[in-house]
């Protein structure tokens, strides 16, 4: 049984090393392959300390198992605000879905809808009129690409969310295996609030 608990201000300080935990250990898989560090984690999650960020987290007594992060989008990444600089969508009015993170045993519970609750319910709050997020873009014929693998366009969909055409931001990490950071593409997806 897993509980949630939506974490602000101190307690968002608090967890996030359980947070970098899960991302390097999820992110891992296809498809973002990304071969994380500490102290890479350390410096990108600062934008949850930021007012008006969240984390939704799912937990197993006090293991966190999953998590979602949000924060206003002028507070995240520069390299996403980018995304939308020929948009009449304004950064203050979006709130920005930044990871949802969710070890496998814990999949098909649920918890995806309620990590989305979660941070459409803070994005509310906050007056936000719109929810993004981004989703990197891979080839279909990517080598790392499970047979298997099933993206999760259908479930972002039944959400609300579409694909925001022209909406592509341009971020860098290592991928496993590789020597160096290389730039990916990462499309948003957008729902009015």
């Amino acid at each position: 049984m897993s509980l949630i608990r939506t974490l602000t201000g101190p307690d968002v300080a608090a967890a996030l090393d359980d947070l970098a935990r899960l991302r390097m250990a999820v992110f891992r898989d296809w498809p973002y392959l990304y071969d994380g560090d500490a102290a890479y984690e350390r410096d990108y999650l600062r934008a949850y300390q930021e007012p008006g960020a969240v984390v939704i987290a799912a937990y197993d007594g006090d293991r966190m198992v999953g998590a979602a992060t949000g924060a206003p989008m002028e507070h995240h990444a520069a390299a996403f605000a980018v995304a939308f600089e020929d948009r009449p969508e304004r950064l203050q009015d979006i709130f920005y879905c930044a990871e949802s993170v969710l070890l496998p045993d814990w999949r098909g519970r649920g918890l995806g809808h309620a990590f989305f609750d979660g941070r459409e319910h803070h994005a509310r709050r906050l007056g936000r009129r719109w929810s993004a997020f981004c989703a990197v873009i891979r080839p279909d014929d990517h080598p790392a690409r499970p047979p298997d693998y099933r993206p999760l366009d259908e479930f972002w969909l039944r959400r609300g969310y579409a694909p925001l055409p022209g909406a592509v931001a341009r971020f860098s990490w290592r991928d496993r295996g590789d020597a160096a950071e290389s730039e990916k593409a990462m499309q948003f997806w957008i729902k009015a609030l």
